[in-house]
């Protein structure tokens, strides 16, 4: 009889017991959904150059950020050519460990630029500072790996395209996320070429280009105050992203970006911490040059904080496609003198609290890399 009693009473509290699990399990689920709500999403569209240096900075300082939910990184030739890119992008995640979130490669070469023709353009017009993948100094075949310091990535892109990729996340998220550009505009055109309703679908679209007058002794803008490679290396596809209905479009400029510098401070500040994304700078961030702005970090950061913009304004804004000296160049207006179809408005930062941007992007840098949370299917 005490054992039938003990066996029944076991039993019971069995029964309970899952019960306690099942309900803690769900509660866990349900307070990681609550904290990706809470989340603002973004998918990153880079040219994502490597390792460290501008491109995948910008991307580390998103991915870095708690209050972000990644959705993916979409890649384009510009800086560097797109296999090398992917590659940079994928080894970053597994020094990080954040190979959830998907890679997906893009546009290999722009809609109508090419080498050739950008060749003969310097021959006639005068030397051009960057070409990007198309730099002699570093140029190879488009579809080499290059120099991979960090190690050659174990893990896959997507099988998908960015163009489809992002159509088909802005309709499973409509009105929901940002679209952060930090190159040429190639994936963002093609979305649009294939699904016209793409851009009123997104949120906003948040980008590092154009050049309107930037207070700077660097040659590279003396004679071409208004020429900025994003914009340049494909300026059909910027054409086309800039007169789209977007809800809202912010422009990170040439202007406010010379504003910045990445220093040797900086990294050994950032490397002084043991967090994966520190030691992935502290080894293989380095200074090129005079210059070294901190072009599309500031993009993600002012995106992260809008409140480090100290001066902005709205402008009109599209590129220069007549075939001369000009072709690429930034082309904006005000109210005033705009032409009377197609321009969108876009607000234009132009200054920034510098030291507060400085804390936050070493802030970021520094901090241990946030986990994994619901895992997006690419």
């Amino acid at each position: 009889m005490k054992l039938s009693r003990f066996l029944r009473w076991a039993a019971v509290a069995g029964v309970i017991l899952l019960t306690c699990l099942a309900s803690q399990s769900q509660n866990q689920g349900q307070n990681k959904d609550d904290q990706n709500k809470d989340k603002r999403k973004v998918i990153i569209d880079q040219d994502a150059a490597g390792p460290a240096g501008t491109d995948q900075q910008a991307i580390l300082l998103l991915i870095q950020s708690p209050r972000t939910e990644v959705l993916g990184i979409t890649v384009v030739t510009g800086d560097a050519w797109l296999t090398e890119e992917v590659a940079h992008t994928l080894r970053m995640l597994e020094l990080i460990g954040r190979t959830d979130i998907p890679v997906v490669p893009g546009a290999e070469y722009p809609l109508v630029r090419t080498q050739e023709e950008t060749e003969e353009s310097e021959r006639r017009y005068g030397f051009v500072d960057w070409l990007g993948a198309w730099t002699p100094k570093y140029y190879h075949a488009p579809r080499e790996l290059g120099p991979m310091p960090e190690g050659k990535p174990t893990t896959k892109a997507a099988g998908e395209d960015a163009a489809h990729f992002l159509i088909r996340m802005v309709h499973k998220y409509p009105h929901e996320f940002t679209i952060y550009e930090g190159g040429p505009m190639t994936n963002l055109a093609l979305a649009i070429s294939i699904d016209p309703e793409f851009p009123s679908q997104a949120k906003e679209l948040v980008f590092m280009g154009a050049s309107l007058n930037p207070q700077t002794d660097d040659p590279e803008f003396a004679n071409a105050p208004r020429h900025e490679f994003n914009l340049w290396f494909d300026p059909e596809a910027a054409h086309i992203v800039l007169r789209a209905p977007w809800k809202k479009i912010v422009c990170t400029t040439v202007d406010i970006s010379v504003k910045t510098r990445m220093t040797n401070e900086l990294i050994d500040q950032i490397k002084a911490s043991n967090s994966p994304s520190a030691q992935y700078i502290g080894k293989y961030a380095r200074l090129r040059g005079s210059y070294n702005y901190l072009w599309d970090e500031l993009a993600s950061v002012a995106w992260l904080d809008p409140s480090l913009i100290t001066k902005k304004e709205n402008r009109y804004m599209d590129v220069n496609l007549d075939r001369g000296p000009g072709y690429g160049d930034t082309l904006t207006w005000t109210d005033r003198d705009k032409p009377k179809r197609d321009v969108q408005p876009v607000e234009v930062q132009f200054d920034l609290d510098t030291d507060r941007f400085y804390k936050m992007f070493v802030d970021l840098l520094k901090a241990p890399t946030p986990p994994p949370g619901k895992v997006t299917t690419p």
